[in-house]
């Protein structure tokens, strides 16, 4: 397989998931290498998917390559999967149950592809090794969402526990992804903002934090936020990806504070709308003209 080169080359288990909200029960994609890759592919982004899942579900990857997507895919002895229960009207809290588990990547079955960015997104702890990290961490920006490494496989309960290897993994990390109950369980901060500098302390140098109310980001001992302002939370599942995924885009050509205001907006968009993002770069641009960033330090 001949070397290429991305953008942003994501790495994460391609999920089949179930999404419960009130009587309705639906079977959907999910992770991030569904929900994020496909919303900056869709953005002109050259975008790279390396995922794991089982051979009976390869043809679900047809939609990642109908977006533009380059695609090499592990087969696994399960497809990753969740069930989500969203028992708020905001649908901010869910209860999670893990349905299927693909397994450990393969390092041996790794293609030779490098990206300003790898972003590492599994949606479950037990996909990625921190070999594979290190493997990664000598050729490029390392991107991580840290659910892949906290929200632990437990019989039927997906718990958010600490990372044990948090010190030497977090060190590789340029940008980090993580929302409330991850940030405490790496600090035992309850106050996202007073967690920040200390998760920041594990080396990483930006952190994108999301909360229901938007998005908060930590780069270079600064500190900026900017709200969502979505129509609706019908979209609500793969807010994370697509807001970590959409800042990585921006921030290829613009400075953090864009990249807040970028994220926000498209991650706006997305919420009122399930599945992937599907709006075009000028509606993106034209909402973030009209959000605020607030710098809080």
């Amino acid at each position: 397989m001949r070397t290429q080169t991305f953008d942003i080359l994501f790495i994460g288990d391609f999920a089949r998931d179930i999404l419960v909200h009130g009587e309705e029960r639906v079977a959907a994609s999910g992770g991030s290498v569904y929900y994020g890759a496909i919303a900056v592919a869709r953005l002109g982004i050259r975008t790279g998917v390396i995922t794991r899942l089982h051979p009976n579900d390869f043809p679900y990857l047809d939609e990642l390559r109908a977006a533009g997507i380059a695609v090499h895919a592990q087969p696994a002895p399960q497809t990753s999967g969740i069930e989500n229960i969203y028992n708020t009207a905001d649908r901010d809290r869910r209860i999670c149950h893990p349905i299927g588990h693909a397994g450990l990547f393969d390092m041996n079955d790794l293609p030779p592809w490098r990206g300003k960015y790898v972003f590492i997104g599994p949606i479950m702890a037990g996909i990625v090794s921190l070999d594979l990290v290190r493997h990664y961490a000598r050729k490029a920006k390392i991107a991580l969402d840290i659910q892949g490494f906290v929200r632990v496989p437990r019989g039927n309960d997906l718990p958010t526990e600490e990372w044990p290897e948090r010190r030497e993994g977090l060190a590789l990390v340029h940008t980090l992804k993580l929302d409330q109950a991850e940030a405490e369980a790496l600090t035992g901060e309850t106050d996202p903002l007073a967690a920040l500098p200390q998760v920041a302390a594990y080396g990483p140098k930006e952190i994108v934090l999301t909360h229901a109310s938007g998005v908060t980001v930590w780069a270079e001992g600064r500190i900026y936020q900017s709200p969502f302002v979505a129509e609706n939370l019908s979209g609500r599942t793969g807010r994370g990806d697509t807001c970590i995924s959409t800042y990585l885009a921006r921030r290829l050509t613009r400075e953090p504070d864009e990249a807040c205001r970028f994220a926000a907006a498209a991650t706006s968009l997305k919420l009122s709308q399930p599945g992937p993002l599907n709006r075009s770069l000028a509606e993106i641009e034209a909402l973030a003209a009209t959000l605020p960033v607030r710098v809080l330090r």
